[in-house]
């Protein structure tokens, strides 16, 4: 009986060191904060609404507590200063460097594609323009010109058409035969 009373009597400093080690643990606060003035808060209750994110050292259920950067000393004072951090400006030059050459890479395209546009339309009026000239011409001659109809018939034209042929051909080469106008828009066509 010596023997289980040896054993027993053994087992109790652990047990109750075992015991004060777990109710300690529960009774140490779950909340560490820096208040405004700087000093360390312990609470069971969350901070209030005013205490930053950066300023909250430990929160319920984490297991390792956030360590505060102290405070450099003074070089004056003998104590080493810690070494100035790197200033961040929050911009990714590589970042930036693609997004301006992406930038003039579109401005680039857009002025190709303008130019192709301005080059295919004045190819457009120079062709028109001479298709105007011609057929000016034809009709200045006095000629008699004929068309065909809706049904297929061959037709001579008359005065009142001729005039009207004559005065859309003098607008065609005003519009196209001149320098061309800024704001182009369409322009007429001969067909």
């Amino acid at each position: 009986m010596s023997h289980r009373h040896t054993s027993l009597s053994l087992w109790r400093p652990v047990a109750f060191a075992l015991l004060t080690v777990l109710a300690s643990g529960g009774a140490q606060a779950q909340w560490q904060w820096i208040d405004g003035s700087g000093a360390k808060v312990f609470s069971d209750t969350a901070p209030p609404p005013g205490i930053p994110d950066k300023n909250i050292l430990k929160r319920p259920g984490a297991r390792t507590e956030v360590k505060t950067p102290e405070p450099a000393t003074d070089a004056a004072a003998g104590a080493p200063a810690a070494a100035p951090a790197p200033k961040l400006t929050g911009r990714d030059e590589q970042l930036e460097a693609k997004k301006k050459q992406a930038e003039k890479q579109a401005e680039d395209a857009a002025q190709a594609k303008k130019k192709a546009e301005t080059e295919k339309l004045a190819k457009a009026r120079a062709e028109n323009c001479e298709r105007a000239k011609r057929a000016k011409t034809t009709f200045d001659s006095g000629i008699r010109i004929a068309t065909t109809n809706a049904k297929g018939e061959r037709e001579i034209m008359d005065d009142k058409t001729r005039g009207a042929e004559t005065k859309r051909l003098d607008e065609i080469i005003r519009a196209d035969c001149g320098p061309m106008p800024q704001a182009a828009g369409p322009q007429a066509t001969v067909q």
